[in-house]
């Protein structure tokens, strides 16, 4: 049987969770699996190298890597060196390291796992490699040394054994902005400029519009080709504003998204982030269609504790031309996370029903 190929969209802890969730798919079906990245990060360890060394911030990018790495001994031990993060440690002060890392580790926290920028054990005066990500540190010597961030990619998943593709979604940095009412308690009808991911993804007011700088970045053309070629597209989980948005905001990915012949699948979120505070799983769906009027949609999967009543989503997915199919898929510890093996579970005869 042919591999049915697809290609997932995203970034940070959401895009892990989605990528672990198809490798549940493995068993019972066949994939080819390509990891699209956003590339807007700017806190944490990955902002201070992007700010530094200039390129892509490679935070993102990483979790990607290790959300596909190989179940071989050798590679999960690579893995867990890849999420490794330095601690501060005082000049002077040796220390030598505990346990194996787990490379599945989701509580860092922020996008990354670092710090935000100022925070950290560098900007402390403290040493230079305190909150960096070793995988972040070799993605980052990749990158320069190849002198191009999907060779690096490529280099890194050999290193990772990993059983899909990773790739960013245009291979120069951008900047994410957003127009946000309320960012002031004390002017809660005031709308201000946020910029920069990090910003975004912590404001307490309510995004009104998002934009990326430059406004129209080249995208990646290996990920054009990805999804021209897939079977199916999926959006989410992630952080909506930040993660999954600035996809459909890059013009050459949204085309290739809305002219290619793949199914599209949007998974919900479980619980509303700071950025999307006050915003219904309704208005998670409409804004997909706000930034991109064109964009079709064959199947919404919610989890149905988190949606409560499903009527307001059905006729938000009904509107994308969507199904919407509800399915338990958080873990069971009440936590606002998927949970991997279920979403896979969930996924697998979405996935591998024929059109």
């Amino acid at each position: 049987m042919t591999a049915r190929r697809v290609v997932a969209f995203g970034g940070g802890h959401g895009l892990s969770a989605s990528l672990r969730a198809l490798r549940h798919c493995a068993p019972e079906l066949d994939l080819d699996i390509t990891a699209v990245v956003t590339v807007g990060d700017d806190g944490g360890s990955s902002g201070r190298l992007r700010a530094e060394r200039g390129g892509l911030p490679p935070g993102d990018l990483r979790q990607a890597l290790v959300a596909l790495a190989g179940d071989h001994p050798a590679t999960r031990r690579s893995a867990g060196l890849f999420q490794h993060r330095f601690a501060a440690v005082p000049a002077g002060v040796p220390r030598l390291g505990g346990a194996d890392p787990d490379p599945a580790a989701t509580d860092d926290p922020d996008r990354d796992g670092a710090a935000p920028s100022g925070t950290d054990g560098a900007s402390a005066g403290i040493d230079g490699l305190a909150g960096h990500a070793v995988g972040n540190l070799v993605l980052c010597g990749l990158m320069e040394l190849l002198g191009d961030p999907v060779a690096a990619l490529e280099h890194a998943g050999a290193m990772l054994g990993t059983v899909g593709r990773v790739l960013p979604m245009s291979r120069q940095p951008v900047g994410i902005e957003a127009r946000v009412r309320g960012v002031d308690p004390a002017a809660p009808d005031e709308v201000r400029t946020v910029r920069g991911q990090h910003q975004v993804a912590v404001t307490t007011g309510r995004v009104e519009s998002l934009r990326l700088t430059p406004a129209a970045p080249a995208a990646c053309a290996e990920a054009i080709e990805a999804i021209m070629a897939a079977d199916w597209l999926i959006f989410g989980p992630g952080s909506w504003y930040t993660s999954v948005l600035p996809h459909l905001l890059v013009p050459q990915l949204a085309d290739a998204i809305v002219s290619t012949a793949a199914r599209r699948l949007v998974t919900l979120n479980l619980a509303a982030e700071k950025e999307t505070l006050g915003l219904s799983a309704a208005d998670h769906l409409a804004a997909l269609r706000w930034y991109l009027a064109e964009l079709k949609v064959d199947l919404v999967l919610a989890d149905a504790l988190a949606v409560g009543d499903p009527e307001p989503v059905e006729r938000a997915a009904e509107s994308l031309g969507a199904r919407l199919v509800l399915a338990p898929v958080a873990v069971t510890d009440g936590t606002p996370r998927h949970d991997p093996a279920a979403l896979g579970a969930a996924l697998v005869p979405v996935l591998g029903a024929d059109r």
